[in-house]
């Protein structure tokens, strides 16, 4: 498909004019007509009433999003070609670009990549949120380089390191009956009704058991969520409960949400995962600092499970 033909198209549904399109677009009246009928034609439906002013049909508006996406597309793509040849014009490269799911590996993260700064300043450094649904597809589509996440992905093409290895809780409203266990804490069997959110399907399946205890039949709310963010707005509202690890009530003290220990939870670790084999010497260096950091940092969080949470009675985690 033409990329011309789509941005002709997009002019005359926002100007709601071929007129005025055509001044936007520098091009003749008949021209863009002609941009008009070519896509119709390439699509085999008819994509404009020719009303004043002018408005798309059903089969246009339907298409007025794929064409903002294929030009935003485009665009981007130019951007990232003129920024490689602008790099290797210069004498640079790429930057390393880090992914984050939610907090990461808690206060080891950002000490992780200061310390990488300091390290290799040289080097620009790109962080990325990634999603629940992330795991394995930013880094095999090379959209991040390395990827602080939980758990481990369960795929040949990922490997990682492990930066913290923390207790097991989960977030419910202040007003539901587990939130009276904050202080003593809960066991895997008492969250049998509990409703946690649900992901979308293309969420690994290793995320998935992490995130409801393994159970075999889950209770799962009808609400959906991607991120931490998501999940505590589900939690306030009280359309579902969450699970986690033991640092987001550090993280994400919203008032009116409660974080409960699970005891008997088996622990659970945040790895900071790679492509298996890359070559890129920028990965081997920060996969070397954050080991050195999780090192050090790793035992006082994982410390911190033995007392209460922060923030007392109303503190999410």
């Amino acid at each position: 498909m033409d990329l011309r033909l789509l941005a002709t198209f997009l002019a005359v549904v926002e100007e709601e004019h071929f007129g005025r399109a055509a001044a936007r677009l520098f091009l003749s009246p008949p021209a863009v007509t002609q941009h008009i009928r070519r896509l119709e034609a390439e699509v085999g439906a008819q994509l404009l009433h020719r009303t004043s002013p002018v408005a798309p049909t059903p089969a246009g508006a339907r298409l007025v999003g794929h064409a903002r996406t294929l030009l935003a597309a485009a665009d981007a793509a130019l951007d990232d070609m003129r920024e490689t040849v602008r790099l290797e014009q210069e004498g640079g490269s790429r930057p390393l670009r880090i992914g984050i799911m939610g907090h990461g590996s808690a206060e080891i993260t950002p000490a992780a990549i200061n310390a990488y700064r300091r390290a290799r300043p040289q080097t620009r450094v790109e962080l990325h949120d990634l999603d629940f649904t992330e795991h394995v597809s930013a880094l095999v589509e090379e959209r991040v380089d390395l990827a602080f996440i939980r758990p481990m992905p369960d795929d040949p093409r990922i490997e990682g390191d492990v930066m913290v290895t923390e207790q097991r809780i989960v977030v419910v409203p202040e007003a539901a009956r587990l939130a009276d266990a904050r202080e003593e804490g809960v066991r895997v069997a008492d969250l049998e009704d509990l409703p946690i959110f649900r992901v979308p399907e293309r969420t690994p399946d290793v995320f998935q058991d992490y995130l409801y205890f393994s159970s075999p039949d889950p209770r799962r709310s009808m609400h959906c969520a991607l991120n931490p963010q998501e999940v505590l707005t589900g939690v306030l509202a009280d359309r579902a409960a969450g699970s986690g690890l033991r640092s987001f009530a550090r993280y994400y003290a919203w008032p009116g949400a409660v974080f409960v220990p699970v005891l008997d939870a088996p622990w659970e670790s945040s790895h900071l995962a790679h492509r298996v084999g890359d070559p890129d010497p920028e990965v081997a260096i920060f996969r070397a600092l954050a080991v050195a950091v999780a090192k050090d940092m790793a035992p006082r969080i994982a410390a911190e499970a033995g007392g209460p949470l922060p923030g007392g009675a109303g503190a999410p985690g």
